[in-house]
């Protein structure tokens, strides 16, 4: 059984279309299961109706017409319901419905399961048998089976191009501008431009198709990168003649075989001359090829589907690489794609870069944390449409909500522009604040840092009025590299960010890579790398690297007194006190190498909830204490912050996060000791209002907010502030505190930083 569902879905993968993915579905389940009729329902969002998709055994005229309303019928009680129904005389039925056009009059037996994809109601499947009987556990066990990896497939498909989409969300003649994806808002603001597709490296079934004029060069172009391929065969088959046994070696004689341009070549070219661009073409006769490898009984001959991937992954590789310079950025770019990573934002000409869609991740994720800090208005988690769908077509981003709307009618277009240019002159007007002090109406001042990675980024963190650094990430200079850097490169560097910002402080947060950021030439490969060897850990297991970057920052400190220096993911007190260690063991070598220097003040992140605990125990021995909140909430609510599938868990605003950070500034007070926040919650005008009633001594977040949360700070008392607190430390939903927030900050006159303009 486990085999038969593996190639249903591998099918269902390989069909071009929507539909000959749903027929296909219908299909295998008939004969699978040896029942006369197995229909497929679609949930139309747009008119909160069941569509019939796809039937194998009822009337086939009836796909497209036979619609449902979804508090009607077997169908939308098995979605009402959100699990199986299983019944001997579905006719007996209360929720029975008769249509004459469907032809299912004389089935008894029915059985419907819900597909469903982040508790998201897609559709429903149903068989049905002529004789009276309830279809046993085992058949009910293989639909829900079925339909939960079909679910993802199908909700992967209709927002990466794999799928075209059939239901009547784009058949029902809803104007073109109302065409729109909804996803999770990750970063505010308005973005008007032209739709650019990126896709992974190598990634054949990401490769959209792309119509192209000149079909001659586009073949010259593909048989360059063909060869290029074939000599990097030929180049390991070389390599390894002396120690393959001949059978082995064989092996690379039919992948250059197939590399031929009379086999392989030949197919691509004739699909590119039927005008898809050559990386479309070869994704054509990839899954073409793997489609019949992966059906054959032979597991031999299935296992060839691998090497034949593999082969196109080289030549499309070669493709890429070979059209980068061929690559045209529009002059207002919106980049799309199924994950757009943050070298995608990197690539991108200065100056050009407008918006971001991505079908996949979060609000938290890097590319999302990176797009924060440039003011890029990004959507993630977007569905509705196939991303390929918004390339090269005129699109409207809406940071504030989450929405996507392709080719914009005038009117959209006129309204969305004055929203974008409100949204300029708030910037603009935001500019008097510079040189002003973050203090409430009541007296209370808050510092405000900027956090860095680069140390290009200084001059815009400096001229927004940044009180100094809060967080530099030094790992960012360690992953543009090809080694680990050595004492005198980190310490030029460090004395540039030191010197640029004297006398403000500058907090380094020494070396944390793990988790989601790792080193091309130090990769850290773990199952569960969150929770593996990441941060602090890493580099108390490698004092050649730690004690070198100590060093650094500590001779880059010289004749400047601005240095301070943040130990990252600290778990317990035995971690604190061996990094102590290493601290004074690199202070006493620099002093003794001459170096004039004053021992700088030490702090620690708290982001993992064990330090929570500890807190007084860890403010003892320290100078400072800083909140690493986007690994905080992560660990504490025990979310995955790139995961798109838990994405909305990720709540700042949930009681346990708000208790945990009254606990730290409570702790740490106690020991006298000043407490900070970075991460994105600092750079959240909702989130701050919280922060600034806490207690929290200074905060430090992405450039392009700070203007915006010294406004805040400027219009919201310290007693206002406090009563705000204690009113929602009385909310149980993070969703209603929110709510009750936003109030507030329309309230004060300050709804632009919520929304788009300044209403």
């Amino acid at each position: 059984m486990l085999k038969l569902l593996k190639r249903i879905v591998q099918e269902v993968n390989a069909a071009k279309d929507w539909d000959k993915a749903l027929r296909i579905v219908v299909q295998r389940v008939k004969e699978a299961i040896e029942t006369q009729a197995c229909t497929i329902y679609m949930l139309d969002t747009t008119s909160g109706e069941y569509v019939m998709m796809a039937t194998d055994g009822l009337n086939a005229g009836a796909v497209g017409s036979i619609r449902v309303a979804v508090n009607q019928g077997l169908v939308g009680l098995v979605g009402q319901r959100e699990e199986p129904i299983n019944l001997e005389d579905a006719q007996s039925h209360p929720n029975f419905i008769y249509e004459a056009v469907v032809g299912e009059d004389q089935f008894k037996a029915f059985l419907g399961v819900p597909i469903i994809h982040h508790r998201q109601i897609l559709g429903v499947l149903v068989i049905q048998q002529l004789e009276q009987r309830r279809f046993d556990e085992s058949e009910e066990a293989f639909l829900i089976t079925l339909s939960a990896q079909l679910a993802g497939v199908m909700a992967h498909a209709k927002v990466t191009n794999m799928f075209s989409t059939a239901t009547s969300e784009t058949k029902s003649g809803i104007p073109e501008d109302l065409a729109t994806l909804g996803g999770l808002p990750c970063v505010p603001g308005v973005g008007i431009g032209t739709g650019l597709m990126v896709y992974p490296k190598a990634d054949i079934a990401a490769v959209p198709d792309r119509k192209i004029d000149d079909v001659d060069a586009e073949i010259a172009f593909f048989e360059d990168a063909l060869g290029s391929t074939r000599e990097d065969i030929q180049a390991l088959s070389e390599k390894l003649s002396e120690t393959l046994p001949p059978e082995e070696q064989a092996l690379f004689d039919a992948y250059l075989s197939i590399l031929d341009r009379a086999s392989l070549g030949e197919e691509v070219i004739n699909e590119i001359r039927q005008h898809n661009w050559a990386q479309g073409a070869l994704r054509i006769v990839i899954e073409r090829h793997v489609k019949n490898f992966v059906q054959m009984e032979d597991d031999y001959l299935q296992e060839r589907a691998t090497d034949l991937k593999d082969l196109g992954r080289r030549v499309l590789a070669h493709l890429q690489e070979k059209s980068k310079e061929r690559k045209q950025y529009p002059k207002k770019t919106i980049l799309v794609g199924d994950e757009v990573s943050a070298a995608d934002l990197a690539e991108a000409p200065e100056g050009c870069l407008v918006a971001v869609v991505s079908a996949k991740g979060s609000s938290n994720s890097h590319v999302a944390i990176l797009a924060r800090a440039l003011g890029i208005p990004t959507v993630m988690a977007a569905n509705g449409q196939p991303m390929a769908s918004l390339d090269g077509k005129e699109v409207i981003v809406d940071g504030y909500y989450g929405h996507v709307y392709i080719s914009p009618s005038k009117k959209l277009r006129k309204e969305f522009t004055l929203l974008a240019k409100e949204e300029e002159q708030l910037d603009a007007d935001l500019a008097v604040l510079r040189d002003l002090p973050a203090k409430t109406p009541d007296g209370r001042e808050i510092a405000l840092y900027v956090n860095m990675g680069l140390v290009l980024d200084a001059s815009v963190a400096l001229s927004v009025g940044a009180a100094g650094v809060g967080l530099y990430r030094t790992e960012v200079s360690f992953m543009n590299r090809e080694s680990f850097p050595v004492e005198e490169e980190q310490r030029v560097l460090y004395g540039q960010l030191l010197k640029a910002f004297s006398p403000r402080p500058v907090i380094m947060r020494t070396l944390d890579i793990g988790g989601d950021k790792s080193l091309p030439y130090f990769p850290i490969e773990e199952e569960n790398p969150f929770l593996g060897w990441r941060g602090i850990r890493v580099t108390l297991d490698h004092p050649e690297v730690f004690l070198v970057q100590l060093r650094a920052m500590l001779r880059a400190g010289e004749n400047l007194d601005n240095l301070q220096i943040l130990l990252p993911m600290i778990s317990g007190v035995s971690e604190l006190d061996h990094a102590l260690h290493f601290i004074d063991r690199a202070y006493n070598e620099v002093c003794d190498e001459g170096v004039d220097i004053e021992m700088p003040a030490i702090g620690v992140m708290i982001e993992v909830p064990s330090a929570v605990y500890q807190i007084e125990a860890i403010a003892k021995r320290v100078d400072f204490i800083s909140v690493g909140s986007n690994d905080l909430i992560q660990y504490m609510l025990a979310v995955d912050r790139n995961n798109s599938r838990v994405a909305d868990l990720y709540d700042a605003l949930h009681p346990a996060v708000l208790q945990a950070l009254v606990h730290i500034v409570e702790g740490a007070h106690r020991q006298s000791k000043p407490v900070s926040i970075c991460g994105e919650m600092a750079s959240d005008p909702v989130a701050v209002i919280l922060l600034l009633a806490m207690g929290f001594d200074s905060m430090s977040m992405n450039a392009r907010s700070l203007l915006r949360i010294k406004w805040v700070v400027r219009n919201f008392s310290l007693s206002q502030a406090r009563k705000l607190l204690h009113d929602v430390m009385q909310i149980e939903n993070p969703a209603m505190i929110r709510l009750h927030l936003e109030a507030a900050l329309d309230e004060a006159g300050l709804g632009g930083l919520i929304r788009a303009g300044k209403r």
